[in-house]
């Protein structure tokens, strides 16, 4: 990530772990999916900025293998410590504020990187003029306005409780700079950074128990932040993590928008 306070999910949290990986149980699939259609394959040098957690880099360092190199960059990087072994390196690094840790890569990703970076016009220019002529780049960010709610239908008491708390963790998010609006304009960021053949997607899961296991651990992280700002008491909070653990909640997630180009 980049040297703010203002980053919620903060991965020196306790509950930071639970939350990166009920997300990479959901979003590792399609993340492996876009990367493997870049053609990654023996000897590439990849960046990995702001993994939140060993899931992607790991990857990246079988398909590279032996000869390839996989850096890892962050501003914490507690949590990478059991992939920290080649070919990955591992760099605190601040992506919006620091120089690229190298260049003529042939593949840079990050995700749920840049829609929590105040310079995210910086950030974005640096990984595109690290990459090599030919290069890729994947950018997967959220879209919190395109469909804001863990409970699109909204039906009876449990999943109005659910919206509103929603509501209030896009309040906190709000405050501390993030973009709400973000990932719908990744497509458009690309080609102006100069990259050709740029593409995207978007993944929306629906009422799947990775929706729930994940609901359950943003609140969770983010259960003193709800409760100090005045956005939810405990009991509405103990509430829904009971409505949640049920299983009876047909709960989405936030839809995460996958950009990739190519430069030159």
């Amino acid at each position: 990530m980049t040297r703010t306070d203002g980053y919620l999910l903060d991965n020196r949290q306790t509950e930071a772990g639970g939350h990166s990986d009920a997300f990479a149980a959901l979003f590792d699939p399609t993340t492996f999916r876009y990367l493997e259609g870049s053609g990654i394959g023996p000897g590439w040098r990849c960046w990995e900025v702001g993994p939140g957690g060993t899931s992607v880099v790991s990857w990246l360092a079988k398909k590279v293998g032996p000869t390839g190199r996989v850096v890892a960059t962050g501003l914490d990087t507690s949590r990478l410590a059991a992939a920290a072994r080649p070919p990955v390196e591992v760099r605190v690094h601040d992506v919006a504020a620091d120089q690229a840790p190298g260049e003529g890569f042939d593949l840079v990703h990050a995700r749920l990187v840049l829609v929590h970076v105040p310079d995210r016009e910086r950030a974005l220019r640096s990984m595109v003029q690290s990459l090599r002529p030919g290069g890729r780049l994947l950018i997967e960010d959220t879209d919190l306005d395109l469909q804001p709610l863990p409970c699109p239908d909204e039906y009876g008491p449990e999943q109005q409780l659910a919206n509103r708390l929603r509501h209030g963790v896009r309040k906190l998010l709000a405050d501390r700079g993030t973009d709400l609006s973000y990932g719908r304009r990744l497509p458009r960021l690309l080609r102006e950074s100069g990259l050709r053949r740029v593409e995207a997607d978007a993944y929306f899961p629906l009422a799947s128990p990775g929706c729930a296991a994940l609901e359950s651990a943003t609140i969770r992280q983010l259960r003193d932040q709800l409760v100090t700002a005045r956005l939810a008491t405990d009991q509405d909070i103990d509430r829904h993590l009971t409505n949640v653990t049920s299983g009876n909640m047909d709960l989405a997630t936030v839809p995460v928008i996958s950009a990739w180009g190519r430069k030159g």
